[in-house]
């Protein structure tokens, strides 16, 4: 059963993820239909920026994953016997 602060802990996870779901959703999908002089637009990051930090954590996403499985093949190879 989860504890108290793994409850808390999920219960930010899914806070966070909404929260930036919903930021990037506007952010992308309403925007371009809003006037550039509005005030909304000072929330948000340039439109380029939509593009690209989405690319560049996918990009670190990919790194992590091969730094993983690296690690993990290498910790589990088994060692050559020499006196062969």
């Amino acid at each position: 059963m989860a504890t108290g602060s793994d409850r808390l802990a999920g219960a930010g996870l899914v806070a966070f993820s909404t929260a930036l779901f919903l930021y990037y959703t506007v952010w992308v999908i309403c925007l371009p239909f809003i006037d550039s002089d509005h005030a909304i637009h000072s929330f948000f990051l340039p439109r380029e920026y939509a593009v690209l930090l989405p690319l560049l954590a996918g990009l670190v996403l990919l790194l992590l994953i091969g730094v993983f499985v690296t690690y993990i093949m290498w910790k589990s190879r088994t060692p050559k016997n020499k006196s062969q």
